[in-house]
């Protein structure tokens, strides 16, 4: 007789990675009206905040609408049930205090993010979420410019600073099933019991076949967005990962009926036209640019008469990260004067 499957943990990031699909110009009734439908479906965790996560709205990468607190306050008013409110933020963006004020509108699952190969940024703040009783957890980003065997140590060092799940971003939908398999499963081996975690970006078409590769070695917390709705060319869609998990033998609490509804006012009240794998969203995958550099990309390639093709490329081969879009300029500048 086959064994009972384990039940998987829903993330959904529609309300904090969705944001970069929009400019982050979520208004508060539209957070509302998406929060009280994911949680009606019995969605475990909705995340919310400015693309970039706490403290991000910024020049350089975009102002959010709302600030962090209408944000968080317009959220939590609207989760009932069981679903909880999940904040995101990269240190150096976000601070300690940002986490405070966090907990103090409600959030009750905190991830700190990090660079994949710099974890250790992460161990004084997740100290100070498990200080203030909430959940800790660490992501790391840009997950495909490290060795498998990296990505394990890092996790293995981030539970011993506090997290109490840990995992890894695929920022630039850079991943095939089988890269995945490779660094969940490492992963999974160096942390025993710790869940680890799986967040997938479209760029591939890949990004619901990587989620269900994770699962079959073991992660057991999963993202989606409702309508696929996050960087460059989307996320892993929630209304589609979810019945392919339930398929699989998995549960995870959430109720499919109330699950579609929601995606149907994701799609009617977010965004206008849900994120679609085009030509820049494609090549950004294929040299491993992070998604969310799409827009300024293509927009400052053509107002420059550059090839966007060959942009991305130098990113990649700059292995440029989030919070580096000034060189986003800079290559355009140079190969125009190439040119």
């Amino acid at each position: 007789m086959e064994s009972e499957k384990p039940n998987l943990i829903i993330h959904d990031p529609t309300l904090r990675d969705g944001q970069h699909a929009v400019g982050h110009q979520l208004d508060a009734d539209q957070m509302r009206t998406y929060a009280e439908a994911a949680s009606k479906a019995g969605v475990p965790v909705v995340e919310v905040g400015h693309g970039n996560g706490l403290g991000a709205s910024s020049l350089q990468i975009g102002r959010a609408l709302l600030s962090d607190d209408e944000m968080l306050t317009a959220v939590r008013e609207s989760l009932t049930g069981t679903s909880r409110m999940g904040v995101f933020m990269v240190p150096g963006w976000g601070t300690g205090r940002d986490i405070r004020r966090a907990a103090g509108h409600g959030a009750e699952v905190v991830r700190v993010a990090a660079h994949c190969t710099e974890g250790n940024v992460t161990a004084r703040h997740l100290g100070l979420v498990r200080e203030l009783g909430l959940e800790a957890q660490t992501v790391l980003l840009m997950s495909h410019m490290a060795s498998p065997e990296r990505l394990a140590e890092e996790c293995r060092r981030a539970v011993s600073y506090g997290a109490q799940a840990v995992g890894i971003m695929d920022s630039a939908g850079h991943y095939l099933p089988a890269d995945v398999s490779e660094r969940v499963r490492r992963i999974v081996e160096a942390v025993g019991e710790v869940p680890v975690i799986f967040h997938g970006h479209n760029n591939l078409s890949m990004a619901v076949a990587n989620s269900v590769a994770a699962v079959e070695v073991g992660a057991r917390i999963i993202d989606a967005c409702a309508r696929g709705f996050g960087a460059g060319a989307g996320n892993t869609q929630l209304e589609v990962l979810v019945p392919v998990l339930h398929r699989m033998g998995h549960q995870s609490g959430i109720d499919m009926s109330a699950l579609l509804r929601a995606a149907d006012i994701a799609d009617e009240r977010l965004v206008k036209s849900p994120p679609s794998i085009d030509s820049g969203g494609l090549v950004s995958g294929l040299t491993g640019v992070f998604s969310g550099f799409k827009p300024r990309v293509m927009s400052a390639a053509a107002a420059a008469g550059v090839d966007p093709f060959d942009v991305f490329a130098e990113l990649g081969r700059r292995q440029v990260v989030a919070g580096q879009e000034d060189q986003i300029a800079d290559v355009v500048r140079a190969l125009a004067a190439a040119a």
